[in-house]
C-alpha cells in the first residue's frame, strides 16, 4: 500500500488493463464530496456518487477507481477486494486511518489538500483509459544529412499502415519541418507553438485530436513563423500526453543537447542513430552518441551505405560500439528534396518499407517481453 501525504508529480501507475469509466465515490461527508467533484471535474470526468458499497457488486467491481471518504470505511470493509481504491482524509495526525486502509484493501491513502494533483492525474488516467503507454522510438542523425527525418518519417508511416496509433513529433525547430516531408505543411491542426505555454497535465485525447493527420496518423510539427522556444516542461507534458494513448510514438530529434531535448530523450524507449558509413560520418555519430547516451540507454546504430572502404554495417556498428538495428536501405525517397508527392515508405513493398516493418515486429515484441 502507498501512503499519499503530499502532492506527487510523476505520472501515476495506469488504470488496470486500460480500463475506461467512471470513478465511483463513497462518502456522507458533503464537503470532501465537494471537493471530490471538484477534483472529478478538473479532470474531465463524472463519477457515480454513493453512501455505501452500491447495491449489488457489479458497480464497486466494475468502477476503474473508487475513492472512499474516511467516514465511509467501516461501511465498505465487507465489499469486495480489488485494485484501484483509495482512501481520501484530511486530518493529517489521525495515525487510525493506515489501519482503517488495510482493513478495506486500498492501495493508496490520500491527504487532501496536499494529494490533489495526484488525484487529479489518477482521475484522468481514469477518463481516458489509460493502458499500455506508446513504444516511443527517437530517430537522430549521426551527422548532418545523414536521413533521420526521412526514417522518422518512414517508421510513422508504416505504424500507422500496420493499423496502430501513431503519432509522429518534429523535436527540432530548426529543421525543415516533418509535416513538409509528409506533404502537409498546409494541413488543418495545431503546430508546437500551440503548446509553449502548457504546464501540469496534458489531455491525451485532445491531443490527439487537435493535431493535423496525414497519412493515418497525426503529426507534431512546427509552424512556418518565428521559432517559439517550447520550455521544458511543455515538452514532457506534450510527450506524456502522446504516450499515454497507446500504440506509437516516433520523434525526429535535433543534433544538439539542450534541456528540452533531455526532456523528449527521458521518455524515448528506443534511440535510433543514423549513420552514413564514411568514416568522418562514424567520428560525428560517435560524439553525438556519447551525448544521447548520457540519458537514452537503449541506442541502437542505423548504417546507411553506400560503403566505404574497408567499412561495413558491423563495422559501423562495432567502430561505435552500440547495437546494429540493421542498415537502412537507399531508394527514391532518400535522394528527392522535400515536398514530394509521396512520403517515405509510401509504397509498402518497396525495400525502406520493409526495413521499418521488419523493425517495428522486433520492437514490438521486445516491448511485449518487457
Amino acid at each position: 500500500m502507498d501512503i499519499m501525504a503530499a502532492a506527487v508529480t510523476h505520472d501515476p501507475p495506469p488504470t488496470a488493463g486500460g480500463r475506461q469509466g467512471r470513478p465511483l465515490i463513497v462518502t456522507e461527508d458533503t464537503e470532501l464530496l465537494d471537493d471530490l467533484l471538484r477534483l472529478c471535474a478538473a479532470a474531465g470526468a463524472t463519477p457515480e456518487v454513493h453512501h455505501g458499497v452500491p447495491d449489488g457488486r457489479t458497480g464497486w467491481e466494475s468502477a476503474p477507481l473508487v475513492l472512499v471518504g474516511d467516514d465511509a470505511a467501516r461501511r465498505v470493509r465487507g465489499a469486495a477486494r480489488r485494485d484501484g481504491v483509495v482512501l481520501v482524509g484530511r486530518d493529517q495526525d489521525d495515525s487510525g486511518i493506515w489501519r482503517r486502509a488495510v482493513e478495506i484493501g486500498a492501495d493508496h491513502v490520500l491527504m487532501l489538500p496536499d494529494g490533489e494533483q495526484w488525484l487529479v492525474d489518477r482521475i484522468a488516467d481514469v477518463a481516458e483509459g489509460v493502458g499500455r503507454p506508446a513504444l516511443t522510438v527517437g530517430v537522430i542523425g549521426g551527422r548532418g544529412g545523414a536521413g533521420a527525418s526521412t526514417l522518422a518519417c518512414a517508421l510513422a508511416v508504416t505504424s500507422a499502415r500496420e493499423g496502430l496509433r501513431t503519432l509522429l513529433v518534429d523535436a527540432d525547430p530548426l529543421g525543415g519541418g516533418l509535416d513538409v516531408l509528409l506533404g502537409g505543411e498546409t494541413a488543418e491542426g495545431l503546430r508546437w507553438p500551440a503548446f509553449a505555454a502548457s504546464r501540469g497535465r496534458v489531455g491525451g485525447g485532445a491531443l490527439e485530436e487537435s493535431l493535423p493527420r496525414l497519412h493515418e496518423l497525426r503529426v507534431l510539427s512546427w509552424d512556418r513563423g518565428d521559432c517559439v522556444a517550447v520550455p521544458p516542461q511543455a515538452v514532457r507534458a506534450v510527450l506524456a500526453a502522446a504516450r499515454r494513448r497507446g500504440g506509437t510514438v516516433v520523434v525526429d530529434l535535433p543534433r544538439r543537447m539542450d534541456n528540452g531535448v533531455a526532456e523528449v530523450l527521458a521518455q524515448v524507449d528506443v534511440g535510433l542513430l543514423v549513420v552514413p558509413a564514411e568514416l568522418r560520418a562514424v567520428a560525428a555519430a560517435g560524439r553525438m552518441a556519447a551525448a544521447v547516451g548520457m540519458v537514452l540507454r537503449d541506442l541502437r546504430v542505423v548504417v546507411r551505405g553506400p560503403y566505404a572502404p574497408g567499412l561495413d554495417d558491423r563495422e559501423v556498428a562495432r567502430l561505435l560500439g552500440l547495437p546494429l538495428a540493421g542498415e537502412m536501405p537507399v531508394e527514391t525517397a532518400l535522394l528527392r528534396p522535400h515536398g514530394g508527392k509521396e512520403p517515405p515508405a509510401s509504397a509498402p513493398r518497396g525495400p525502406l518499407a520493409r526495413f521499418c516493418k521488419e523493425f517495428w515486429e522486433r520492437a514490438l515484441l521486445e516491448a511485449r517481453a518487457a
